[in-house]
């Protein structure tokens, strides 16, 4: 089996002082003892086999780890980073590349699913590993920095992509110097009108959301959209709050969208809660997706049936406009593909 190495978020290291987000990345907890030890729990509360640890390593920001309740092993939030021997399960069906993204690949760095819209991958780094995520067996040194030319000139000798999204890993992971690089090339092309950004910093570590950022997000002649990624209504505190009121002041348009996770979020009073915290921090619940099948994540499967069952019971919790729609991806189709009734 190819072991997963880090993937090493670069701190800039110029005459300019250091920005906050990027010491706080560098101290962000990396080994399962000290997670245990600032929660105040033993490894014999969590199960005795952390291998996962060494496929894919635990890294989690400890502002997000200040959101975990001290002595709970099922802390929700606690349970999407922690390393588990399930992940080492071979089950069937779940493969290491359950979208489709190696068959989409249409330059280095590039993929291009859907009509109008094509994906930047702009770096492997993340602040926080979810040991959910669908791209954990990515093969990211394919598609290198050197890369983004190609990309560029795929998408500007394309007149039918209107919009691009820049992915990874996570793109806010990057420098803002490297990002406003991204978006100054991107806005070049006359045909693209809207940069998405996927991004999961503002959540984990809302520090990342400073004036550097904002300034450059700020100048863009682009309409810009940001999907965040929250699980769980624990995970949106005053720190998020603020960090999404300055990316609304500057301009973006504010999404979210979850995955639904066996033991985190799988019930409707967890989801309603989640939808009611988003729009209070002026985030619009956008989808909530069935898990990717990506080996290593089936223990956090729940059955389609009960999402279904789930869905519409927060339908009768929650008004229209805080019900996410409830989709899965499918390698190779046109668009997300709804479970419930469209309409």
């Amino acid at each position: 089996m190819n072991k997963i190495k880090p993937r090493i978020i670069p701190v800039s290291r110029t005459a300019r002082q250091i920005p906050e987000w990027q010491r706080a990345l560098a101290d962000a907890i990396d080994r399962p003892a000290d997670l245990f030890a600032v929660l105040g729990l033993a490894q014999a509360d969590l199960g005795d086999d952390l291998a996962a640890h060494l496929d894919f390593p635990l890294r989690v920001p400890r502002s997000y780890v200040a959101r975990m309740r001290l002595g709970d092993p099922r802390d929700p939030l606690l349970r999407q980073v922690l390393p588990l021997g399930a992940e080492l399960d071979i089950v069937p069906g779940f493969d290491r590349d359950p979208v489709g993204d190696l068959a989409a690949s249409k330059a280095p760095g590039l993929l291009h699913k859907y009509q109008g819209r094509a994906l930047l991958i702009t770096t492997g780094a993340c602040a926080i590993h979810c040991r959910y995520c669908f791209r954990r067996h990515f093969p990211y040194g394919e598609h290198a920095r050197s890369a983004l030319d190609q990309a560029i000139n795929a998408i500007a000798a394309d007149p039918g992509i209107t919009e691009v999204i820049l992915s990874g890993g996570d793109p806010l992971s990057l420098n803002d110097d490297r990002l406003a690089d991204i978006e100054k090339r991107v806005s070049a092309i006359p045909h693209v009108r809207r940069m998405r950004i996927h991004t999961r910093l503002p959540i984990v570590l809302p520090e990342r959301v400073d004036d550097t950022l904002l300034s450059w997000l700020n100048a863009s002649r682009l309409q810009k959209v940001m999907v965040l990624h929250a699980n769980h209504g624990n995970e949106i505190d005053t720190h998020v709050k603020a960090a999404a009121r300055r990316l609304h002041e500057a301009g973006c348009t504010l999404l979210n969208q979850s995955v639904l996770l066996r033991g985190i979020n799988d019930d409707a009073s967890s989801l309603q809660t989640l939808s009611e915290a988003l729009f209070d921090a002026g985030i619009l619940p956008y989808y909530v997706h069935q898990l990717d099948r990506v080996a290593g994540a089936a223990h956090f499967e729940v059955s389609d049936r009960e999402a279904l069952n789930l869905w519409h019971d927060l339908s009768a919790r929650v008004p229209g406009y805080l019900l996410p729609r409830l989709v899965r991806e499918h390698a190779g189709a046109h668009s997300k593909t709804p479970l419930h009734p469209v309409g």
